[in-house]
């Protein structure tokens, strides 16, 4: 008797996504990524944060001006990710699921990486010139892109 699995491909992986934004300590915007090979295996995850070794006590997490922007510090979601992968492993072929469409600055990393599609939660930063950027970068290298319809799991801590 075969049996079919309670959850989608797509739940899993977004639902990793969810879960790994919870670790951000951003008060504002929780990101998290799950980058998956062609098997189906988990190759990384990340959410955004401050960079490794250095003391958010020290580092704004504010939307303020000059050194009090987090916009100077933050390690996005997606960009932790490709740079959490074990032992340089390939990212060519891979899926990103992640829960805010990219920056322009993280697209340019998904797609020197080789990251054929990008499956994206929401992207409420869509009529920015750095969201239409990303945009334009990911239709020009191949990267396919498409928004999740499926069911959000809810997560309670």
């Amino acid at each position: 008797m075969e049996h079919k699995a309670n959850i989608s491909w797509d739940e899993y992986f977004m639902g990793m996504a969810l879960l790994s934004a919870q670790r951000s300590k951003d008060p504002n915007t929780k990101v998290g990524a799950c980058i998956v090979d062609p098997d189906h295996k988990i190759v990384s995850n990340g959410y955004n944060g401050m960079p490794t070794g250095c003391d958010e006590d020290h580092l704004s997490w504010n939307k303020g001006a000059d050194l009090d922007s987090k916009y100077l510090y933050v390690c996005h979601a997606e960009f932790n990710a490709i740079l959490n992968t074990r032992d340089g492993a390939a990212l060519k072929g891979c899926t990103l699921y992640v829960t805010l469409f990219p920056c322009n600055e993280c697209t340019k990393a998904i797609i020197q990486k080789g990251i054929k599609e990008v499956v994206y939660l929401e992207n409420k930063y869509a009529n920015t010139t750095e969201t239409k950027a990303s945009a334009l970068m990911l239709e020009l290298a191949g990267v396919k892109t498409r928004q999740y319809k499926g069911r959000v799991p809810k997560l309670e801590f």
